[in-house]
Formats: structure tokens, sequence, C-alpha cells
């Protein structure tokens, strides 16, 4: 079993999007064991885009991540961080292919909808950054028999 931390982005929340993107990862058998509604600050994105603070582009993204509120949530399931991904498909909202949720919902670089952790390192870092230990609510859903096999 693995977390990964998402964000569903404040594109997504304008749009009226949560819940349909909430439902695909649910349909994919995937189990929310935290979820939030918050606004990032500055400081937060900061932290978070690290990598980024010093490249050229990175005022306009902390200026649309911190721009109205996300929805900040850990998913779980079996090789969660790479179905995750495929999920969502690639960065950029007009190359991603159709089915994907980028493909079906974005057609920009940057209002993507969606962050996800791209590495189990990156998924411990973001999720402490996003969740409090006690904010993660370990539980095995009932339906879990008939998502996997006992042995996966």
């Amino acid at each position: 079993m693995q977390r990964t931390l998402i964000l569903l982005k404040p594109d997504c929340v304008q749009r009226r999007l949560m819940g349909r993107i909430i439902t695909r990862f649910e349909d994919k058998g995937l189990s929310f064991v935290a979820m939030k509604l918050m606004q990032v600050t500055p400081d937060l994105a900061k932290e978070h885009y690290a990598e980024h603070v010093k490249k050229g582009w990175y005022p306009t993204l902390e200026s649309f991540i911190t721009g109205g509120p996300i929805v900040a949530a850990v998913l779980e399931g079996l090789e969660a961080i790479t179905v995750v991904r495929e999920m969502l498909g690639a960065t950029n909202g007009l190359s991603a292919a159709p089915g994907t949720i980028r493909g079906d919902y974005s057609s920009s670089r940057q209002m993507n909808l969606v962050h996800g952790s791209d590495g189990p390192e990156a998924a411990k870092r973001e999720i402490a950054l996003y969740f409090k230990p006690e904010e993660l609510i370990d539980h095995d859903p009932t339906i879990a028999a008939w998502l996997r096999a006992v042995d996966e």
C-alpha cells in the first residue's frame, strides 16, 4: 500500500470539478485517508514548490496556487503514486490523452486541475506539509476485499 498527496487546485475548485475528480479516484479503488478545504499561503507555496522558487515563472505559479481555495487530500492504494499520475495525464492539458483527468478537463499547462506527488519521497514530504499525522485516518474500507486480492 502506498500513500500520495493530491491537491485539487484553485481552477478545479472554481470550475466545480471537485466531485467528478474525487469520484474518479474512488471509482479506481483508491481510498481517501485525509481531506480538507484550505487556502495555500505564499509561505506554504514556497515550501511545496521549493525547487521552483528561483525560476522566472515561479511568481505566476505562486499567484495561481494561492489565488483561491484548494482541496488537499491523501489517497491510499496499491501503487497509488503511479496510478494517480497516470490518471492525471500529461502536465499540459493540451497534450494529455483523452480519458485522463487533464485530457478531459484541462487545456492549460499551469491550470491543470490537480497536483499529484511524483514519487515516494515527494509524497512523504508533501503529505507532511499539508497534514498532521493525527489527520491521517487509517481504515480498511469494507469494499477492499472486492477491489484487490488478499495477497496484493
